[in-house]
């Protein structure tokens, strides 16, 4: 793999938005000067509320590579109760960044040798008068 790609992988569940979220993390970094936007998702026929990964890279040269990310630099939780069903660490590198969606503070998790940060994006979509399971565009900004 190229040092100069970055790579971020993003769990959800379906019809939470996250493959969504990685097109707007995409589309913002191809017009900020990003040559390379490569995003591919990975979902079957599972139905509304399964658990579903995106993978997403960008560089600043082009990207001519497009195998599944296998090393992520980041991964992107959208619902904190996969954890308990997906391995959505599997891989990231060492000091990685997990952003995780969850109720509880980030003390709470235990992600040895990765930085984490966690945000209560559902109590934030729910208190905007947004449908709880629409956390796609709160979890960008705990992102950015």
């Amino acid at each position: 793999m190229r040092e100069d790609i970055i790579e971020i992988r993003w769990h959800g569940r379906g019809g939470q938005g996250a493959i969504t979220a990685a097109k707007i993390v995409a589309n913002a970094a191809f017009v900020s000067g990003y040559k390379g936007v490569v995003m591919a998702p990975t979902f079957g026929t599972e139905r509304r509320g399964a658990p579903i990964f995106t993978s997403l890279k960008i560089s600043k040269n082009k990207i001519y590579d497009l195998s599944p990310i296998t090393t992520p630099d980041m991964v992107v939780v959208l619902d904190h109760s996969l954890l308990n069903e997906v391995d959505v660490v599997a891989g990231l590198k060492k000091n990685g960044l997990v952003v995780l969606n969850a109720p509880k503070p980030v003390s709470e998790y235990e992600f040895e040798g990765m930085k984490v940060a966690v945000s209560d994006v559902t109590s934030h979509a729910v208190a905007a008068g947004l449908p709880p399971e629409i956390v796609n565009s709160g979890i960008i900004g705990a992102f950015s």
